[in-house]
């Protein structure tokens, strides 16, 4: 029997606040033995007194719980939109989650907008390294508002960095079956940080015989996303092509609302959200896509050991978009709620 695993949330803002009770009722409905601890971290809350979160927050995360589950961050009262980025990007840093896992996969060719595809055409992973790149903000601005104004923005490689999640595709390759690890950059300009991921890679490759290690600049492969989609089975790159590969991935499934994510560092506690975002202006009318946030509830239980219960959620999404139990953005006519409970009731 499984230890009951503790789960910390974070429904954060906007549309995150709607589609993650969704998620919760539905991880719940599979009998799955987990308890859910919800924290305020909203904007609401920052707005009210100034917090984002405790000083030990992501100290008390990685030390209380075995994961984290977040629904969106953003708000456009916060004009900086500091609170966001400090919870977010701090979770991600600060709790050294460095590989990012986009699970692309298409579940009915209705969701996909390329002509004569067939959901065996599109399922693949997108491992994005998710610490370190131009996302670090290290650069500065010089002679800020005139003519002459200079801007730098500095894009971070390290080896310890780089190495870890080529690895992290490799041995999650191997674990899911996959024989290609795919390895996106554009070395043939950027070549100082392109030449350290270059060296790893087929460093790392050499010591996993049963993997085709391939590469592909970046821009050939988003070419290669929309041209020839089964051809993909792992992609590991960069911080800021990987945030930007990941959007295009999303369009071939359905669209970012039924697009899921993990944030993992191996052993460690992760953090699980979907990727839509907070979208201000769908909250709080019911028509926000529940399922890009149920399926990374499925993602965070599979991590957490409890597969049988992940394959429940996952069956039963696949069985609400073939009989078009779906929101209207992805054809459907039923609102946020509603869907949660028919997800739920198949679950059950």
């Amino acid at each position: 029997m499984n230890p009951t695993k503790k789960v910390a949330v974070v429904a954060g803002d906007g549309i995150g606040k709607e589609v993650v009770p969704v998620a919760l009722e539905v991880v719940r409905a599979t009998g799955a033995p987990v308890t859910f601890t919800d924290f305020d971290w909203s904007a609401d809350r920052y707005l009210k007194d100034g917090t984002t979160l405790p000083s030990d927050g992501f100290e008390m995360l990685g030390r209380d719980f075995d994961a984290v589950f977040v629904g969106a961050f953003g708000d456009p009262r916060v004009k900086s939109n500091v609170h966001a980025k400090e919870i977010l990007l701090g979770m991600r840093f600060n709790m050294d989650l460095y590989a990012n896992v986009r699970p692309v996969k298409l579940i009915d060719a209705a969701l996909c907008p390329l002509k004569n595809v067939t959901p065996e055409m599109i399922d693949f992973t997108v491992v994005r390294e998710n610490t370190e790149g131009v996302y670090m903000d290290m650069g500065g601005v010089f002679k800020r508002d005139t003519p002459d104004e200079v801007a730098t923005q500095e894009d971070i490689s390290t080896r310890k960095g780089v190495e870890r999640v080529i690895r992290f595709a490799f041995d999650y390759a191997r674990k899911h079956g996959r024989k290609k690890v795919l390895m996106a950059d554009k070395s043939n300009v950027m070549s100082y940080a392109g030449s350290l991921w270059q060296k790893v890679f087929k460093q790392v490759a050499g010591e996993y015989s049963d993997i085709t290690p391939q590469h592909m600049y970046v821009d050939a492969l988003c070419l290669q996303m929309v041209r020839e989609p089964q051809s993909l089975e792992v992609i590991v790159t960069n911080n800021m092509f990987g945030d930007i590969i990941t959007d295009l991935a999303a369009a071939l499934q359905g669209g970012l609302g039924m697009a899921a994510s993990g944030n993992i560092h191996p052993g460690k506690t992760s953090m699980f959200e979907p990727v839509h975002g907070s979208a201000p202006p769908l909250a709080g009318q019911n028509v926000a896509n529940p399922m890009g946030a149920i399926l990374s509830a499925a993602m965070m239980l599979e991590h957490l050991g409890l597969s049988a219960e992940a394959k429940k959620m996952e069956s039963a999404v696949a069985a609400a978009v073939r009989e078009k139990k779906l929101t209207s953005d992805v054809g459907g006519t039923m609102g946020t709620k509603e869907v949660g409970q028919w997800v739920r009731e198949r679950v059950g």
